[in-house]
């Protein structure tokens, strides 16, 4: 970052330089993380992952502005001794490592709840035993279902906000029975919170919880067979950018009934910038981070896909751009899913005066067009090459 003006908080107090041990930085919101901390602010980064593909461009020798801020530790929390030593070094720690992809919840329920559970014990405790303060992304799926999901499809309450609408402080966590293993990572991040929480009241630690509600953007996921499992599964917005690529139908899963927000990694960014530079103001809470602007059904985001894909490539679509599956044919034996996710924007906006600017379209425009240029050539070469028998 250019030595520019002092740079203010939001109360108008010089912000401090501070070190962020961030745990999976070489994630898809770590390595948006790291770049705007490096590009706009003069804080240090101590970046933990497993994998660095995504942040490379920021470990380069030649990023030289950058060296002295950034450096990469490869280090899986599971097993590592070296992990408390760097949440010492470090003013503060994110916390972003998790299993978070829904095709994984039922057929992986024990690495879902030991990754999501079991491996942030001690990232808290940590933080707790040495005064540091935690940021720990959590997720919206902690919500599960709606109230007015409980209620017969045509009841009026179900227009009413009161029903559907999802605030921190107020809204219940709803799943579903045990046999319906979906609810193994939201039941795993909700315990991982409360016990921030309780760490919060009893210990004193200074926390503050993310739930993030589908944030979109360059580097999300993987395309599968590219660089990622060939069998693997990633989210909606992956898993249609890669049908698109390969001139497939989109599948929807039990019709693409249900209805999500999306929201722009870069718009999300800044909502977690503030809270990094304004604990006074962010501590203590659990925000929402989302776009309750940007709704749609998910056959709605397979058409808009469908529409904005053949914009930046210039190619028709194919004639049938969708097909419907089952979510038992498409996630196996144990799924089930949540109605409507629209978060309620008031305490985000109160503490931290933030609001996501990007609508749908803008925001898919700029994804696929990065899913184009770096994924369409390589989809290309792995679908023309012919199959040994």
């Amino acid at each position: 970052m250019a030595n520019g003006a002092v740079r203010l908080d939001l109360d108008g107090k010089p912000i401090k330089p501070i070190t962020i041990c961030m745990i999976g930085a070489g994630g898809f919101i770590g390595s948006h993380l790291c770049e705007k901390l490096l590009n706009e602010t003069p804080h240090k980064v101590l970046a933990l992952d497993v994998y660095n593909d995504k942040i490379k461009h920021l470990l380069e020798p030649d990023t030289s502005e950058w060296a002295e801020r950034i450096q990469f530790h490869r280090i899986n929390i599971k097993h590592d001794s070296r992990l408390e030593g760097l949440v010492k070094m470090a003013d503060l720690t994110i916390n972003l490592a998790a299993i978070c992809t829904p095709a994984d919840y039922n057929t992986r329920p024990l690495d879902t709840i030991y990754s999501n559970f079991i491996d942030a014990l001690p990232v808290v405790k940590y933080c707790s035993e040495n005064n540091k303060r935690l940021i720990h992304f959590s997720t919206c799926e902690v919500y599960g279902k709606t109230i007015g999901s409980f209620l017969p499809k045509d009841h009026p309450l179900r227009q009413d906000p009161d029903f559907y609408v999802l605030k921190e402080d107020t809204s219940p966590c709803i799943f579903g029975s045990i046999e319906k293993q979906r609810w193994s990572y939201a039941c795993a991040k909700q315990l991982i919170e409360r016990l921030v929480y309780a760490e919060g009241a009893e210990n004193g630690l200074e926390f503050t919880i993310v739930r993030p509600f589908n944030w979109i953007g360059p580097r999300m996921d993987f395309i599968p067979g590219i660089d990622g499992p060939s069998e693997g599964v990633p989210r909606v917005l992956a898993c249609f950018s890669n049908n698109l690529l390969r001139r497939e139908p989109l599948k929807l899963v039990d019709g693409g009934e249900s209805q999500r927000t999306f929201i722009y990694i870069k718009d999300a960014i800044e909502a977690v910038l503030l809270m990094i530079e304004n604990p006074e103001r962010a501590n203590g809470h659990i925000f929402n981070v989302g776009n309750p602007n940007n709704e749609v059904t998910v056959r709605q985001l397979a058409e808009m896909m469908t529409k904005v894909y053949s914009k930046v490539s210039g190619e028709t679509a194919i004639e049938s751009p969708t097909i419907d599956v089952s979510s038992k044919e498409f996630y196996g034996e144990g799924y089930d899913d949540s109605d409507k996710r629209i978060p309620d924007m008031t305490i985000i906006n109160r503490q931290l005066g933030w609001n996501p600017k990007t609508s749908l379209w803008d925001l898919l425009e700029s994804t696929l067009t990065y899913q184009h240029r770096t994924y369409a050539e390589a989809v290309k070469k792995a679908t023309s090459k012919p199959v040994a028998s």
